[in-house]
């Protein structure tokens, strides 16, 4: 799969799964249920125990029918190691040059971490292929907004915050994606192995995300 292509597939549907396990024992049932609600692009993050085992697992597993990715990415190592056990795109909370270096160098897209625009700029300007501004819920919306004004280049995944309700408005400020992670992998579904409501909460996502890309059209 060249780059572009894999950019592709990561901003389609637009809603990134960010799955941080306390256990690698279900993510395989975690990643087929978000699949069935139409919840493609995913990342485990390296914080799940067995993280790299489990991303190789699904990814075999699932092949295309998923685009699967790592998450909580901390130095160019681990970075290399993930991409060899199947990650697709690399997202790091923070921004580290080596880590953005090291999925250029497989033609992987990443997704740096910022909070700062000096921090978003920087990433964008090493490579970055994405800012992922993290954590998103303490600036809202319109910090965003503000940071495209002067510079509309950057591709934004804000991070943090988001949820069913609000994902829409984030796109419609003219972020490229949004990543949810517990406001999608509730607790609750997760205890009762409640897949078909997983499956349901995944499908509004991508639902409310599609409206909100129709109006920005």
């Amino acid at each position: 799969m060249t780059k572009q292509a894999a950019i592709h597939r990561l901003l389609n549907p637009g809603v990134v799964a960010v799955i941080r396990a306390n256990s690698s024992a279900q993510l395989l049932d975690i990643a087929k249920a978000l699949a069935a609600g139409g919840l493609t692009g995913m990342e485990i993050t390296m914080t799940t125990p067995n993280a790299l085992q489990a991303i190789g697992e699904v990814s075999r597993a699932l092949g295309d029918q998923i685009f699967l990715g790592v998450g909580s990415v901390l130095d160019a190592d681990t970075a290399r190691a993930a991409i060899l056990a199947g990650a697709q795109f690399v997202v790091s909370p923070v921004y580290k040059e080596e880590i953005i270096r090291t999925a250029n160098r497989y033609a992987k897209p990443v997704v740096s971490g910022a909070y700062t625009p000096t921090e978003a700029l920087t990433a964008w300007e090493h490579g970055a292929d994405f800012v992922k501004i993290f954590p998103a819920d303490g600036l809202g919306v319109n910090y965003l907004k503000a940071i495209r004004a002067p510079m509309p280049q950057l591709q934004i995944i804000p991070t943090g915050g988001v949820d069913v309700n609000n994902c829409g408005e984030f796109i419609k400020a003219g972020c490229a994606a949004v990543g949810v992670g517990s406001s999608l992998l509730k607790k609750e579904f997760l205890a009762k192995g409640d897949w078909a409501s997983l499956s349901a909460l995944a499908a509004q996502f991508v639902a409310n995300v599609a409206k909100a890309r129709a109006l920005n059209a």
